[in-house]
């Protein structure tokens, strides 16, 4: 690089007086040679130094010129090569003085350290561990993934709203497709395999779901566990903790507005709380809640404020246990005093009647204290109603309105059926058909014996001779036995497959000897002595005894054999609480409503 100087027209300086001759063996600067930093700043400290007035000499010593004097000095920049002083010399464009070099490499080194400082700050919010991927934007009523590209696949959006939303930043606000559609009451399964699907490329699959939750063993978080009160057995996912982990559990029963009037639910959270304890799961509480009326909503927030603990809760339950219904219920009772909660509920999870309806984790800015919500998506299990028969026929599984017992042999019975056989014999020798999915046998009971009926009321029930009960079921599936509706549906039906044999004891006429649950159903109840019977005939002589059934239904539904639960006014009277021991009091779950 060449510094020019130029002095004043007064004065003159020689290149001599500034730089040292080149012939000095103790030059410390010498035209066309390499200059590090250190002489650079040595040269123009001496150069500064002959530029202070203070510095100047006599006035007399300097004489007077009629012209500038040049004062060149050339600090080469660095090179592989080593360059001679003639190849040096010369009048091209200056290059950066190692000031400015320095200057320069300064103002890098800080522009990367703050660089890396604002990336750091970055990762170390991203170092948490993420309970739902926030990369790609998800439809917040489903979960699913957003996509532009397969219109039959959940998460689909118009490419042109798509780009609009992301343009604004707005993606978390969309609803795909398929929502939209379920929101309107449309019947759209997306878990392959299950309504009746073989499954396909706009499906997912069961186990994929599953995968979802995976992480949940490995994070610090609360679980609240969700079960149907009219699919108790079905629904109740007896190997949770495969999913959970160690973390706490609130166990939280829905649908309790669905049970029978002047049901006693003292009777009920009871019941529920020895189910659980049979099954050897420990849970912190047990909640009796309706998600439609709201009973017991409040109960279950003031457990998750108490036991959350800055970490995020988790809803976690069965397919089409009432997961989305029973967080909208939390949110719109929480926003009555939380703000968070109250903007939440703009953007809520969608609601259907189809298992399956979420199909992804969906976060959820619910509490103001911190910690996040989440909507995930529902275990689907085999062995469930749900999981054989077509989409259209769904909702008839869902009950809508309170149950109400149906009784056999006392209500409307088929044609079929000759009242004089049933005084004689009772229910002796007949089969009972719970729509077109279930077929009990009645191999041998008492004359007195009844069967109750708790399900949606949309399954009819009809009562036949077992020895015409193969002809009637092969003539009226489809027609009077529904589901499956339809006779084309009926004739690619697989039919009842599964047969199991059932020996039933009791040792009590005063109270039911059991309950048959049909996993995704509901359940029957059978009195050894029907109690209507009891006031208007004599006691009957046999007061223990054993019962035969043949319950069929189709090949993967499973069939529960439990205690009776206490339903209706008459569950109150028979109903016995069992006595504690103080340790068990101690470690027995509390219940509320």
């Amino acid at each position: 690089m060449l510094l020019c100087l130029y002095t004043p027209s007064r004065f003159s300086f020689s290149t001599e007086a500034i730089l040292p001759n080149p012939r000095e063996g103790n030059s410390s600067l010498r035209l066309g040679e390499r200059t590090t930093p250190k002489t650079s700043a040595m040269a123009l400290k001496t150069l500064s130094t002959f530029l202070t007035p203070l510095s100047l000499p006599n006035p007399k010593f300097p004489q007077p010129l009629t012209k500038h004097s040049l004062i060149l000095c050339e600090f080469p920049r660095p090179s592989k090569s080593r360059l001679s002083a003639a190849e040096s010399e010369g009048t091209g464009a200056a290059a950066p003085s190692p000031g400015e070099k320095f200057l320069e490499r300064h103002q890098s080194i800080e522009a990367a350290v703050k660089l890396i400082l604002k990336d750091n700050k970055k990762n170390k919010k991203k170092g948490k561990p993420l309970k739902a991927s926030s990369a790609v934007a998800s439809c917040y009523g489903c979960g699913a993934p957003l996509q532009t590209s397969d219109t039959d696949a959940p998460g689909y959006v118009d490419p042109e709203t798509y780009e609009l939303k992301k343009k604004h930043h707005q993606l978390r606000t969309v609803l795909c497709r398929r929502c939209r559609l379920l929101s309107h009451g449309k019947m759209i399964t997306a878990v392959g395999g299950h309504g009746g699907y073989s499954g396909g490329k706009q499906f997912v699959t069961a186990e994929e779901l599953r995968e979802k939750l995976s992480h949940l063993r490995n994070t610090k978080a609360l679980i609240v566990k969700l079960v149907d009160i009219v699919d108790f057995n079905g629904s109740f996912l007896s190997r949770v903790r495969d999913l959970a982990g160690a973390n706490p559990i609130i166990l939280v029963v829905t649908k309790v507005d669905l049970l029978p009037r002047d049901t006693d639910l003292n009777c009920i959270g009871d019941w529920v709380v020895e189910a659980t304890t049979r099954k050897k799961l420990n849970v912190l509480s047990v909640h009796l809640t309706s998600s439609k009326s709201l009973v017991g909503i409040t109960g279950v927030i003031s457990e998750i404020q108490k036991e959350k603990k800055g970490r995020d809760v988790y809803i976690l339950g069965s397919a089409n246990v009432g997961k989305s219904a029973f967080i909208n219920a939390l949110l719109k009772t929480m926003a009555i005093n939380d703000p968070v909660a109250a903007a939440a509920q703009r953007y809520k999870p969608i609601q259907s009647a189809v298992p399956g309806t979420t199909l992804g984790p969906i976060q959820i800015d619910a509490f103001l204290g911190g910690g996040k919500l989440y909507d995930t998506p529902g275990v689907h299990l085999h062995h469930r109603q749900t999981a054989v028969v077509l989409s259209e026929d769904l909702p008839s599984l869902a009950p809508q309105s309170r149950l109400r017992g149906r009784s056999f042999p006392f209500s409307s019975i088929s044609d079929n059926v000759e009242e004089g056989a049933l005084k004689v014999n009772g229910l002796n020798a007949f089969s009972i058909f719970w729509g077109g999915l279930v077929r009990i046998d009645v191999l041998k009971v008492l004359p007195e014996t009844c069967l109750t009926f708790y399900g949606p009321k949309r399954l009819p029930i009809h009562m036949v001779p077992t020895e015409k009960a193969d002809e009637f079921y092969q003539k009226e599936l489809g027609v009077l036995l529904t589901p499956p509706s339809g006779r084309e549906n009926a004739e690619n039906w697989r039919g009842l497959e599964s047969e199991r044999k059932l020996e039933i004891k009791f040792e009590d006429v005063d109270r039911p000897a059991c309950d048959i649950a049909i996993s995704g159903l509901g359940w029957f109840t059978v009195e050894p002595v029907s109690r209507s019977l009891k006031f208007s005939q004599p006691k009957p002589t046999e007061t223990a005894g054993e019962l035969l059934l043949a319950v069929h239904v189709p090949k993967p539904v499973e069939i529960f054999v439990r205690s009776p639960i206490p339903v209706g006014k008459a569950g109150a009277e028979w109903y016995q609480y069992r006595e504690l021991t103080d340790k068990e009091e101690e470690m027995r779950p509390k219940w509320y409503f």
